[in-house]
């Protein structure tokens, strides 16, 4: 099976949350509007560009340059002291939408993550899918702009996120590397730094694909072990694995963005089964149970409407949500053409901190030990092979299109 990787990266993070603080603390102007800038400090005559907005780009300002000489580029350049530990709030909050698609996440920087989504997609959905449906969440929730990166390694999601930004998807799948990688010049090849660009290019490897088509045996007697590796992911190469930290998440969810606008409640019931199987398979894998369930949908007008309840005693048994999710959603239907369907588990708790009586320990051993049996058959042979909510036909979820941002 192929892998299927997400890197997410925060458009201009920096300067985004500190606009956001500022705006949260009552002020109307949106930095991210101006030419502006996030800098070290100015009296000490050797603070440099951490972060610039969009307009900031436009007066030809860099990320690393001098800020005396960003002022000459821009005399009315506004200049902004960052703010760590606000960041590090903000890069925790993305994290924390992240968990609820998969528990394999590479914090890569504090801005930018991998996602390794194998096994983590529903039957029928897709990687590009998720990717349009994360994007617009931290929008939507956090109030800042992604873009993000599809691929089947990490090597090629990070590239695909490089490409034109703000706020937009990209794919880099192996067909596609000759027209959307090679063309690029090799100073945008990862790994390949300032200094070596030079020296590649006295050489005549001024693009990627130059560098693709070299002989590997001759890069790797004129630059090293970093001559391998040049060649490597300038073909596309990459096996590394996502190098994913286990913390437990506050809550487990999943949604799906629909194709069509969907009015059937037995057609919806059925994708929210396949749901109700994820989430319930992500909290016993993390051996926790959920006190609250909430399902979310949006309508074909695009408004949000989400009903939750509190359960009777935790659970992450797949029937238990579904039932619980089933009666939410008819609650939320009311005849409305679907959009998007979700469910979220949350007031998570551990199953060594539950306090079950007798009678109810007894009626849970045993559907736990179906669940158990079904978990271990997914794990051998892999989510999308065993599912009884696969065998339902869920093919409303899909919705794939490799969309030109404008």
């Amino acid at each position: 099976m192929e892998r299927q990787i997400l890197h997410v990266d925060v458009n201009n993070a920096f300067l985004s949350w500190t606009a956001i603080d500022k705006l949260n603390n009552g002020e109307t102007l949106d930095i991210r509007t101006i030419p502006a800038i996030i800098g070290g400090d100015e009296s000490m005559r050797h603070g440099v560009v951490l972060a610039k907005s969009m307009k900031a780009k436009e007066f030809g300002i860099k990320t690393g340059e001098p800020i005396l000489m960003a002022r000459k580029k821009c005399t009315n350049l506004q200049v902004f002291k960052g703010n760590y530990s606000s960041y590090k709030k903000h890069s925790d909050d993305l994290y924390q939408i992240l968990l609820e698609y998969t528990d394999k996440i590479e914090r890569f920087s504090i801005d930018e993550c991998f996602m390794d989504l194998t096994n983590y997609l529903l039957p029928n959905d897709s990687l590009l899918n998720k990717a349009y449906e994360i994007k617009k969440r931290i929008k939507s929730e956090l109030g800042f702009t992604v873009n993000v990166g599809v691929a089947n390694n990490k090597l090629l999601a990070k590239m695909a996120s490089d490409f034109s930004k703000p706020d937009k998807v990209h794919t880099l799948y192996k067909n596609e590397i000759p027209t959307k990688m090679w063309t690029l010049p090799i100073s945008e090849l990862f790994m390949v730094g300032r200094k070596s660009v030079p020296k590649l290019e006295q050489i005549g490897i001024k693009t990627i694909g130059d560098m693709a088509k070299q002989n590997e045996e001759f890069l790797i007697k004129r630059f090293g072990k970093h001559g391998k590796i040049m060649w490597e992911y300038a073909n596309g190469i990459d096996e590394s694995e996502v190098a994913y930290k286990y913390e437990q998440p506050k809550c487990i969810g999943n949604s799906i963005t629909l194709p069509e606008d969907v009015f059937n409640l037995q057609k919806l019931n059925e994708i929210l089964l396949a749901l109700s199987e994820q989430v319930a398979f992500r909290l016993r894998k993390h051996n926790l149970k959920a006190n609250v369930l909430t399902v979310q949908i949006r309508t074909k007008d695009f408004i949000n409407y989400s009903h939750q309840k509190k359960l009777n005693s935790p659970t992450n048994l797949t029937k238990e949500i579904y039932d619980v999710s089933k009666e939410l959603l008819k609650n939320l239907h009311q005849n409305r053409g679907i959009r998007l369907i979700g469910i979220q588990s949350s007031k998570l708790v551990s199953e060594d901190e539950m306090q079950l009586s007798i009678f109810d320990k007894k009626v849970d051993e045993k559907q736990e030990k179906i669940e158990k049996v079904i978990d271990d058959l997914k794990n051998k042979f892999g989510y999308e092979k065993i599912t009884r909510a696969g065998e339902m036909k869920v093919n409303y979820m899909l919705n794939i299109r490799d969309e030109k941002e404008k």
